[in-house]
Order: C-alpha cells, then structure tokens, then sequence
C-alpha cells in the first residue's frame, strides 16, 4: 500500500501538522488537528485541500472533440476553448464508467477524473478511436481544491483578480510564477475552484496560497461538507454498477440536446419513465457514527449500504447511502448497522 511519503506534497503537509489517514487505499490528509476548525473555514472563509486522488488524461487531435462528442454524455463538440462541463463515460448497459471534467483548450481536451480510471478511461477511448486522428495520454498533474466564500478574495490576493465565472470555465493564471489552470469547480460542496499545477511547481503554488493566510483542510472535514451537500464522488459513491439516474447527477452530466454516445439508449429510457430507478443515493442523519459500507435496513431487510460517512461539527454523524426507491421519502426511518437512522433528501430540512 503507498505510504503518507508518496504524497507529492508530502512535506508541505507534515510542516503544517497533518495526521495523515486513507481513502480507498491511498494515503489523504485526514486533517491538520483541528477538522472542526477546517470545516468552519471551508463555510465561512476559504480551505485549501489536496486532491490527490484526481488526475488527468489529455485528449489531442483534430477531431478529439467530436470524438469525445460520441462517447461522452454531455455536450463537448459545442465547447470553446476556456469552457467546459462535467460529463460520465458510461457502458452500453448505462453503468458509469468514470466522472469527468471536461475542459476544452485550442488544441485538446483534458479529462479530470478518478486517479483509478485515468487506465479504463484510455482503454476504452482507445478501443472506440478505430482510425479516428485522436490521440490519449496521461498528462502529470497535482490538483488543488479552493472552496468558501473566501476563495475569490484570496484569489485576488495572489494576483488572480477576475477568475473564471461558469461552472467549469477555466483559464491559464500564474501563482508565485508558476502557471497553471485555475477553474471554476462545480463538483466541490459549495463551489469553488480547483487548480491543475505540474507537479514539479505543486509545492511552491500551495505555500504561495498559505502565505496568503489560507487554512488547510483535510479529507475529514471534506467528507463532512461533501455529505451535507450530497454531493457524490467516484470511487466513494460512485461505481461502475451505478446508473447515473441512480446518482442524482443526470441534470449535470447529461445534455438532453445531443445526438447518440455510449449509454444514451438507457439514460432515454429512464428520462422517458420519469427518471424512475430501483434505488437512488440519499442523505442519512444518523443517530451514531458508522462507516462506508454499513447496512442500510428497514423492518429487518437489507435496502442499501452507505457510501460516504462523516461526523460533522454542525449535524453531528451524517452519510451518504444508496437506499431502495420504497424508503427514498424523506423522514424515512431505517437503521445503519442495527443503529437509527433517517433518510433526508437535503441536509437543510
């Protein structure tokens, strides 16, 4: 198993006081010893989080984007250059093969996603390319998370003073001499922005921020803000079994608009019948802490398992779950490991 040392900011965390911790297998900051402090500044100032578990795949080529087009569920071929959108890669039976951003330059496309589908995302757009003039590679890159309301001002005070607006537009900006791709990120629980640097300038960039009087902020007190704004991420919530219907995702991800991509036929279907799916990921207030994982049931019969759990400051232990379309009401009592629990279709309830 990789160890806290193969994080590329390794350092930089351990002088900050991380306690380090894992997601799937792979060493995160857990946080720096104060994860309701963390939370606090990601609602009410600005955070700063490492996303190690993202990375990034460049597509080139004269025709990369009508390619993409085809094989994509939301519309790329329509995008300029400093736009971009978030999509799913999907089978032909509609199970979501990876999320991704999508960000269109002048001459190729990036796809940030899952560390763990940067390898199935290339196979499968090299198995469809045929003789398409479309190229694929993995491009080295370190993502930053930016997320509070204090992130535009605290852009600002690093020399960015008009970042990108729309959700997954994006520009060329430069932090403490190192450029690097800042985008306006709407998969981040509250907004905010995500920054692709090269590793090699990733260190430099992140103490230029910290400089600036940013908090740091671990994988603890992001879980906690993800859940509450159930927002759902690949590989925690999201997995290759899944339906994009079943993960709340179809308004974002999809393009109703567009012609034929892999997995149409079954987002169509569901779109025709009302978006109706046997089970669907919802939000958990629970009465005790549980873990990913955890049995979700209801009058003694298993209905789903939790995804994502966290503890945060302001609701106490809360979770993300896929649950059976009869308890997707909200109110819904159930138990998580023999412990109550609640299902909610927002935390603001």
């Amino acid at each position: 198993m990789p160890s806290p040392s193969d994080l590329a900011l390794h350092d930089a965390h351990a002088a900050a006081g991380a306690r380090f911790g894992e997601r799937r297998g792979q060493p995160v900051v857990a946080s720096y010893g104060d994860a309701a402090g963390e939370y606090a500044a990601a609602r009410e100032a600005a955070a700063l989080v490492d996303l190690p578990l993202r990375a990034v795949l460049e597509a080139s080529g004269p025709q990369c984007q009508k390619f993409l087009q085809g094989m994509l569920s939301n519309d790329v071929s329509g995008r300029r250059p400093g736009q971009g959108c978030h999509a799913a890669l999907m089978n032909a039976r509609g199970g979501v093969q990876a999320l991704l951003r999508v960000l269109v330059e002048e001459d190729v496309v990036l796809l940030e996603t899952d560390f763990d589908r940067i390898g199935p995302l290339h196979r499968t757009l090299e198995h469809h390319r045929v003789a398409a003039p479309v190229r694929f590679a993995a491009r080295p890159t370190s993502v930053l998370a930016l997320l509070g309301p204090g992130a535009g001002p605290l852009l600002s005070a690093v020399g960015i003073d008009s970042p990108p607006a729309r959700s997954e537009a994006h520009q060329v900006v430069a932090i403490a001499g190192h450029a690097l791709r800042l985008v306006r990120a709407g998969d981040l629980p509250g907004g905010g922005f995500v920054l692709h640097a090269a590793p090699e300038s990733a260190e430099a960039v992140w103490e230029a921020l910290r400089a600036a009087r940013v908090r740091p902020v671990g994988h603890d007190a992001l879980d906690a803000l993800r859940v509450e704004a159930l927002r759902p991420w690949y590989g925690s919530d999201v997995a290759e079994d899944n339906l994009l219907h079943e993960t709340g995702l179809v308004a974002e991800c999809h393009s109703p608009a567009k012609g034929c991509y892999v997995g149409q036929e079954v987002v169509a279907r569901l779109e025709a019948r009302g978006g109706h799916v046997n089970r669907a990921l919802r939000g958990l207030r629970l009465s005790e802490p549980a873990t990913a994982g955890a049995t979700v049931s209801a009058e003694g019969r298993e209905i789903g398992r939790v995804t994502t759990a966290a503890v945060s400051p302001r609701l106490g232990p809360i979770a993300l779950a896929y649950v059976h379309r009869a308890h997707f009401a909200s109110g819904t009592v159930v138990e998580v490991d023999g412990a109550p629990a609640t299902v909610v279709t927002s935390f603001n309830e």
